[in-house]
């Protein structure tokens, strides 16, 4: 599959995802309680299934991070279940790290009407999904996250195809070990989770393993692009009472400011909570925090160390010095 946009023929039949689980074969005589439980159980297994997978995952936040900052984009492409769980990702970026949202995008089959109606006939439509990587011009900076259950999906795996005829990197994330999309891709990611408590239905145990793949894979990348400081999610942008109240408080946990002090800061720093911890632990006014976060890449600690505070500035900017860098 690396070559041209032909979808290969799969037999579904001897899909790991497709088979019937030997446990639940008397779904429909158990109690609601033992439903539940058979459920949780298998549950359980994703994350072991997942954690097999960090190397692969590791190296796909290494091409994510030199996309962004080569200005290049992020792309999920799926269909069906595998499509809404990237688009799910893809929308949390601009609210959560305030990534431009034309940095991330997410192709699903069918369109934006897929996302709400199932277009099962659309995950077929090989033509398509080439069309949509054609459509959104992707190159050699940008990296494309190829998302399918089966592996074997001919919107997805001609979408990949093409991507890589235009020199994009390919991620492959399935969960089908040795799948067309995983012998399609740069990188392979495939959580093995095996049959499904309800025989095909992929929205449990393997869309599970894709959501928590894509939160480490958007998360780490974030992280290494200098959107965290300690814990906190610094560049959020603060948009409704509830997140500039969670602003508030990420200022008060990073600088040790009081609850007062922070929303002055906050207020001084023009809304940005980065800024804010900026201009508290290195004791300077909003221009110079703003000109040391872009010198440091955006990385707080490196923009707070870049010179010494001023003696006696506190964290709100006035007093004694109360707060840490590290």
């Amino acid at each position: 599959m690396h070559g041209g946009g032909r979808s290969e023929i799969v037999d579904y039949d001897v899909l790991g995802t497709e088979q019937r689980h030997p446990r639940s074969m008397e779904l429909d005589r158990l109690s609601v309680e033992e439903v539940l439980r058979l459920i949780n159980e298998e549950d359980r297994r994703v994350p072991e299934a997942v954690a097999v997978e960090i190397p692969a995952i590791a190296r796909a936040v290494e091409a994510v991070v030199r996309a962004l900052e080569a200005g290049g984009r992020v792309i999920y492409v799926g269909a069906g279940t595998s499509g809404r769980i990237g688009l799910l990702d893809a929308l949390e970026w601009p609210p959560t790290f305030g990534v431009d949202p034309d940095r991330i995008r997410a192709v699903v089959a069918g369109g934006a009407a897929a996302t709400v109606h199932a277009s099962a006939p659309s995950e077929d439509d090989a033509e398509a999904g080439a069309g949509e990587i054609a459509r959104l011009a992707v190159g050699p900076r940008d990296v494309v996250v190829g998302i399918a259950a089966s592996g074997a999906t001919p919107f997805v795996l001609s979408a990949v195809a093409e991507a890589r005829r235009r020199g994009a990197v390919v991620v492959g994330l399935s969960n089908v070990p040795g799948s067309p999309l995983a012998a399609a891709a740069d990188i392979a990611i495939t959580p093995a989770t095996g049959p499904e408590v309800l025989t095909g239905s992929t929205r449990m145990k393997a869309g599970t393993a894709q959501k928590l793949v894509l939160n480490m894979l958007s998360t780490a990348a974030m992280v290494r692009l200098g959107k965290v400081y300690s814990n906190l999610m610094v560049d959020m942008p603060p948009r409704n009472t509830k997140l500039v109240a969670r602003a508030r408080r990420m200022v008060a946990a990073a600088t040790g400011a009081d609850p007062e002090a922070s929303a002055r800061l906050l207020e001084a720093a023009g809304g940005s909570a980065k800024v804010a911890i900026v201009m508290a632990l290195a004791g300077v006014e909003r221009a110079e925090a703003e000109r040391r976060l872009e010198a440091s890449r955006g990385f707080v600690r490196a923009a707070v160390r870049e010179a010494p505070r001023p003696a006696g500035r506190g964290p709100d900017g006035k007093g004694e010095d109360t707060a840490s860098a590290s």
